[in-house]
């Protein structure tokens, strides 16, 4: 048995805010939620701008945990193809290389209105058109998958596996403490550098979201520094 989550505070506040101010050049956005057992539907922290970004490649969680939830309902399956590949392998490239040829497959299979319904089951505002969420709605996303409220648990440990030892484990993972587990989706296009990540030990989990826009990716090693800072502080804080 876990003991209870250390709880947010004001201090880490300001440490997270503290990061934020010191880029003002750049669009952050950063949101923290408590996914410990019992904890999924508590307060998200949000710092910095809290309005919706173009969400990237981190928005493939969902089109996945839509996917499988039409394979739970019996309106899909794991093993038809789709394209070349059966939509196992279509899923896990989806997520662990972010390819997105696999994505447009799997859009193609849920129907981008069926996607946007789902997304609002869920609570969340998404148009697939757009591409928008806001760190806090993708911190939700997260949490529900966490929890085990939205997947059966094969399912869920299939889809948590294939956000580890992704083809770029440069952004949260990188600052990460040891003992620490990182399940994670990063986004990078145009101007945005992302990443979306559940930090786990022993129990004691965060969704941890920062999401950041430059003016390209020219700024990308900046921002990546940006995204290691946050983490960093919050694993020091969380993870004692």
């Amino acid at each position: 048995m876990t003991g209870p989550a250390v709880v947010v505070d004001p201090a880490l506040d300001s440490k997270i805010n503290g990061v934020i101010d010191a880029y003002p050049e750049y669009q952050i956005g950063v949101a923290l939620l408590n996914v410990s057992a019992g904890a999924e539907s508590g307060k998200v922290h949000q710092y910095g701008v809290e309005e919706p970004f173009e969400a990237a490649s981190t928005a493939k969680v969902l089109a996945a945990e839509a996917y499988y939830h039409l394979v739970e309902t019996g309106a899909a399956s794991l093993d038809e193809p789709l394209g070349a590949y059966p939509a196992s392998f279509q899923l896990q490239a989806m997520i662990q290389q972010s390819d997105n040829d696999s994505w447009s497959l799997i859009m193609d299979a849920i129907g981008y209105q069926e996607l946007s319904d789902y997304a609002s089951s869920l609570g969340v505002q998404y148009d697939p058109e757009t591409n928008t969420l806001t760190p806090a709605d993708m911190a939700h996303i997260l949490g529900r998958l966490y929890s085990g409220s939205l997947l059966s648990a094969v399912d869920t440990t299939q889809l948590l596996a294939t956000m580890q030892n992704t083809n770029d484990e440069t952004l949260i993972p990188a600052a990460v403490p040891a003992g620490v587990k990182v399940y994670h989706k990063y986004g990078e296009l145009d101007g945005e550098l992302h990443d979306a990540a559940i930090l786990d030990k022993a129990g004691t989990a965060y969704a941890l979201v920062v999401y950041t826009k430059g003016d390209d990716l020219g700024s990308t090693p900046e921002r990546t520094t940006i995204i290691h800072q946050v983490t960093k502080v919050v694993a020091d804080a969380l993870f004692k």
